[in-house]
């Protein structure tokens, strides 16, 4: 397994678990406000939704995690969980901000990539 796959995917890992944090409790306020560019009604209507949000992006983070530390099956298990950061950002990228194709999908990606050529 090659080192820069594994930094890049504890970085994804990193990036998910601070997704959940802005989502799950800061979506509501100043800083979750600006990350996400909402107004402060738009951030109360939906902090229901993001905080689920935010769970997700939790299991994705723990997911890849737990690939790092499987010694037996940690390429399988980072391969799913990398393939879902991946599917779920082109998602989000194409419905919601196409932003998220280059904060989340791209560095999945090129994980995945990394991963598979070593």
């Amino acid at each position: 397994m090659s080192t820069s796959a594994d930094i890049l995917v504890s970085l994804i890992a990193v990036l998910h678990g601070g997704f959940l944090i802005l989502e799950m409790f800061l979506w509501t306020t100043p800083v979750g406000r600006r990350v996400f560019g909402l107004r402060h009604e738009q951030a109360q209507a939906t902090r229901v939704l993001a905080a689920n949000q935010g769970l997700y992006n939790g299991f994705l983070a723990a997911g890849l995690i737990w690939g790092l530390v499987d010694n037996a099956h940690g390429l399988a298990i980072k391969t799913f969980f990398l393939a879902c950061v991946v599917l779920a950002g082109l998602f989000g990228g194409f419905t919601a901000n196409r932003r998220i194709i280059v904060v989340q999908a791209l560095p999945a990606a090129v994980a995945l990539f990394l991963m598979w050529m070593a």
